[in-house]
């Protein structure tokens, strides 16, 4: 085998060169040659918009770009149709290469269930806020003879009222029964004693007050169902404003909330 002379400076100095152009040329070699070999360095994808695709329509798309996709999240959106993409990350028309995956967000087939606010005696203002912050919505506004003008008085769901609590799927519509303030119309006190309890509510309503308690007495001399007493009494020059109420002692049992 042949032996490289070392003996002088000068051979040294020529081993020393050759051994730092072999580092140089690996170094380059590796970072322009092989990284970009396995990398795909310099070519990139575009990312599609993907928002409001069916999964399968994304998937169809993501497979033609050599993208794949993962689910970060599930949520539910009112009106939106189930399984659609709402979301994602990287954005739309952003580089990637190849491979990359898209994370998404995706609507729920079912809505979640919460529970029923508290909205009697709000404004419509603050019950309206309250139904957005729990996912809910308004829905039908029913305005009433009443003092309280812009204030929440009663709260339905599927045309019944609901109690504070209740489960309720999200994105449900909740009706609102609201004064219109205009109970300040004054007009004489009807009188409904001695009338049967149904007539009784129904001449209530038609004036446009509202029912208050029903109290059950005992009266063997009347017939059940019979009004022996209003509160407030019917008298002469007494007056009463529309939306107001009134409560009615009945003969025998009663139920308070017919």
């Amino acid at each position: 085998m042949a032996k490289i002379s070392t003996r002088s400076f000068t051979d040294l100095l020529i081993h020393i060169g050759i051994i730092i152009a072999l580092v140089t040329a690996l170094f380059l070699a590796f970072f322009f040659v092989y990284l970009p070999y396995t990398t795909n360095h310099g070519q990139t994808i575009t990312v599609p918009d993907v928002t409001r695709l069916s999964l399968d329509e994304l998937q169809n798309i993501l497979d033609d770009r050599n993208l794949r996709y993962e689910v970060s999240d599930c949520t539910f959106v009112a009106g939106a149709q189930p399984l659609t993409v709402i979301q994602q990350y990287p954005r739309a028309n952003m580089k990637v290469k190849e491979g990359r995956k898209i994370y998404i967000t995706i609507t729920r087939r079912v809505a979640p269930m919460v529970p029923m606010p508290q909205l009697v005696s709000l404004t419509f203002r603050s019950a309206e806020l309250n139904l957005r912050s729990m996912g809910l919505e308004v829905g039908d506004k029913d305005y009433v003879p009443d003092v309280a003008k812009n204030a929440v008085l009663r709260q339905l769901y599927n045309g019944k009222e609901i109690a504070v609590g209740t489960p309720v799927p999200k994105g449900a519509k909740i009706d609102l029964e609201i004064g219109d303030g205009l109970g300040n119309t004054m007009f004489d006190i009807p009188d409904v004693v001695g009338l049967q309890i149904d007539e009784a509510e129904a001449a209530i309503r038609g004036s446009n007050l509202k029912i208050g308690t029903k109290i059950p007495v005992d009266d063997p001399e009347k017939e059940v169902g019979t009004v022996v007493r209003q509160r407030p009494e019917a008298r002469s020059g007494e007056r009463i404003r529309v939306g107001e109420t009134m409560d009615l002692w009945v003969v025998g049992p009663v139920d308070p909330d017919r």
